[in-house]
Formats: structure tokens, C-alpha cells, sequence
């Protein structure tokens, strides 16, 4: 099972992939041209002050809005580790696996998480913070195949290379 260790920057409910990419920026040339402005409606410098490896605790909903895939694609540029919500908007969580980025549902780490903690995540088991162990469910293997590839194309390639 894979380990690590994050920084937390903690979100609130319903972050929209209008936050997370606004569509003023969409229309920049890559994915590293639009990273910088990620979640600037709600905090303008974030983008700027994540680090590779740390991990966004948010509540319920995360991802609800329109379905465009580079709102995924720009946490995963940011270096986010993982993130981990109380629950996510259906199609955003389809196209972060698609994507490479890890998503873990947890309903109780969201309360018990101030920003700047630092959480342990162990891979389809648990979520550790101050002592205290938050079990989680483990996602299907072939989702975690894509995610362990990079995505989905990544994950097809590898597979029928």
C-alpha cells in the first residue's frame, strides 16, 4: 500500500470547477499556462502557495458544476498528492481517475483538519491526523490502475504496450 505524508489546505462545500479553473483561462495554450490562476475566484494566491505533495481536504460536492476536464488536470499540475472531500459531483471524480488524480471520500477528517496540519494517508485504508485513525474505503483496482499510470490513456498504453 502506498504512504505518504501532506501538507492539508482546507476547502469548504461545493467547490465548483469554476473555482477550481475559471473559464477566463481556458482558453490559455496548456494546462501549466492556466495552473496558476486554480481556485482564484475563492483564494487568488493558492495556487501559488501549494506545494508538490501536499493535499486539499474539502466537505461535500466537490467538482459539481460543468465537466470540464481541466479542472482535474489542474490540481494534478498544482503537484496536489491527493484530495480528499466529504463527497464528490459524479463526473468530476470520473474524469480525476481518467486523470491520474487520487480522490478519497471521508465525511469526518474535514472537522478534525486545520490548514497547515499535516495528515497521513495510507492508500485504500486510512487517514491518520494527530493520533487519531480515519478508516477509508479502498477504490476498485482497475480505478487504481489508472490512477498508479498517470490516467487513463497512460494506464491503456502500459497495458496494451
Amino acid at each position: 500500500m502506498e504512504k505518504f505524508t501532506g501538507k492539508v489546505w482546507v476547502l469548504g462545500d461545493d467547490i465548483d470547477t469554476d473555482i477550481i479553473i475559471p473559464t477566463d483561462y481556458l482558453a490559455l495554450p496548456t494546462v501549466e499556462d492556466m495552473k496558476q490562476y486554480g481556485f482564484s475566484p475563492l483564494r487568488p494566491d493558492l495556487a501559488s502557495r501549494i506545494g508538490e505533495g501536499d493535499i486539499i481536504v474539502a466537505g461535500k460536492n466537490f467538482g459539481c458544476g460543468s465537466s470540464r476536464e481541466q479542472a482535474p488536470e489542474i490540481i494534478k499540475a498544482l503537484k496536489v498528492k491527493c484530495v480528499i472531500a466529504k463527497s464528490y459531483a459524479r463526473i468530476f471524480f470520473r474524469n480525476s481517475i481518467n486523470n491520474g488524480l487520487l480522490l478519497i471520500e471521508n465525511s469526518q477528517i474535514q472537522d478534525a483538519v486545520k490548514e497547515g496540519d499535516q495528515i497521513t494517508v495510507t492508500v485504500g485504508e486510512s487517514i491518520e491526523h494527530n493520533g487519531k485513525v480515519y478508516p477509508v474505503a479502498s477504490l476498485p483496482e482497475n480505478l487504481m490502475e489508472i490512477i498508479n499510470a498517470g490516467g487513463l490513456v497512460k494506464a491503456m498504453q502500459k497495458r496494451n504496450a
